[in-house]
């Protein structure tokens, strides 16, 4: 008789990179899988910082039970503003941004 395992041996890293602190470790618990947090000694207590970067990255398989490295700063010279929203396009010349000419006489209102 074959006793097949509870749990699968290996699990894919979920996206993490975006959650709050106390998503993100819930996240990996769900997949089971252990968070770390080199610039957070105090990781237990985070709850509302995002996560800007992990390793192994999403989608990776790796053994149940290993560890997710996440940081929630950027590191010196990256910048370290946090999660961003990318920016649209501005709009494109012309309208109202375009300079207009002097009008010839003055204006005057209408009675």
């Amino acid at each position: 008789m074959h006793i097949l395992p509870e749990h699968p041996p290996e699990v894919r890293v979920p996206k993490l990179v975006g959650l709050m602190a106390v998503d993100a470790r819930g996240a990996a618990a769900g997949h089971g899988l252990r968070l770390a947090a080199p610039d957070r000694p105090d990781f237990a207590q985070t709850t509302v910082d995002y996560v800007v970067r992990q390793y192994p990255p999403p989608g990776t398989e790796v053994p149940r039970d290993a560890t997710v490295t996440v940081w929630f700063d950027l590191g010196a010279g990256e910048g370290g503003g946090g999660v961003r929203v990318p920016r649209e396009p501005g709009p494109r010349g012309g309208g109202l941004r375009r300079e207009l000419d002097e009008p010839a006489e003055p204006f005057t209102p209408c009675p």
